[in-house]
């Protein structure tokens, strides 16, 4: 979702979403419960999209749980949870936060890390929390959603979602399968509020 890639409708992004959620809560499903299989590499990357369109992760496999993963700088810096930096081994906490961070690529139109035109680094959950804390919400939102008249409503609940997801503590982030029922939920935002 960098800078310099298209620019993807709305309902593509959100679809993205809503496969990928489902295709991580898979992930964490399948482990069972004396196997707890965490993805650890969630990121824009590893997300392809089906015929229709919808997100399909990728990168999956059993070295996460056989050998450590490389160190913390060897991973996707953007994506990685902020108690990655004390453990190597992913958990399904840090899986919810690289999602999370997912989101608000998917709803910034920006990378995890990127630079402004003054070559600052800009960290993106640490921006979106800044914005959002002055109330300055719209601020967050790629202009190209901006320009799509009525969808406001489900780019805040997403919004909501996301920083849910990029919690700092790993106890205070909602489990995956929460974090699919609330994505698929975001369509029927104007319904419920309709009537």
């Amino acid at each position: 979702m960098g800078e310099s890639r298209p620019s993807l409708d709305w309902d593509t992004r959100l679809r993205i979403a809503v496969g990928a959620a489902r295709g991580v809560a898979r992930v964490h499903a399948e482990a069972g419960p004396k196997l707890l299989l965490a993805h650890g590499n969630i990121k824009s990357t590893n997300i392809f999209l089906n015929s229709k369109h919808y997100g399909c992760i990728s990168d999956v496999g059993l070295s996460s749980i056989t050998t450590p993963l490389g160190p913390p700088v060897a991973r996707a810096a953007g994506y990685r949870a902020p108690e990655m930096s004390d453990t190597r081994k992913p958990t399904h906490p840090s899986d919810v936060y690289s999602f999370g961070v997912l989101l608000l690529e998917l709803l910034t139109g920006k990378s995890p890390v990127h630079a402004t035109a003054g070559d600052e680094i800009v960290h993106l959950v640490r921006w979106v929390h800044s914005v959002v804390r002055e109330e300055w919400t719209a601020e967050v939102f790629d202009v190209q959603l901006l320009r799509v008249p009525g969808i406001e409503e489900e780019m805040v609940e997403m919004l909501r979602i996301a920083l849910s997801c990029v919690a700092r503590t790993p106890n205070q982030r909602p489990k995956m399968v929460e974090v699919v029922k609330m994505v698929e939920n975001i369509r029927h935002l104007e319904k419920r509020q309709s009537s």
